[in-house]
């Protein structure tokens, strides 16, 4: 159990050091991934979109995800890739905690029905540390 800790607090800090992900969805049974901005709260990873993008679309017909990040900076502060399931959320404690100023070109506040949160359920992440060490984490 403790490894499994000290694994789970390596991949929070992976992700706290990077801001941009790439994000692969399926459109039809091809992927199409996106550049988005990254946040998290340990190992709970969210996205921020627009209600009426192509992605809120393709996510309601095909849930299945995967996220990669780190590599943009050659890996100084680890790299990794999630796999897993997205759900669309519009919780209000939610949209207010990630709600940030820049926001305000797009949305008019965290009350906006068109700004929803992408909410990603990891069920497997590849890993490698800051000392190149590959780990794999499986739900």
């Amino acid at each position: 159990m403790e490894a499994r800790i000290l694994m789970e607090q390596n991949i929070v800090k992976i992700l706290d050091h990077h801001e941009y992900c790439a994000f692969a969805t399926v459109e039809g049974n091809k992927p199409k991934q996106r550049y988005m901005m990254l946040y998290n709260r340990g190992l709970s990873v969210y996205l921020i979109t627009d209600r009426k993008t192509h992605k809120v679309a393709e996510l309601q017909a095909n849930p299945h995800v995967s996220l990669l990040f780190g590599y943009e900076n050659g890996c100084a502060k680890g790299s990794a890739e999630i796999e897993g399931t997205c759900t669309i959320t519009d919780e209000r404690e939610l949209r207010e905690y990630l709600w940030k100023p820049e926001f305000k070109d797009k949305f008019t506040g965290p009350e906006d029905p068109d700004y929803v949160i992408l909410k990603i359920n990891p069920v497997r992440i590849v890993y490698v540390s800051e000392n190149g060490e590959k780990h794999e984490w499986i739900e």
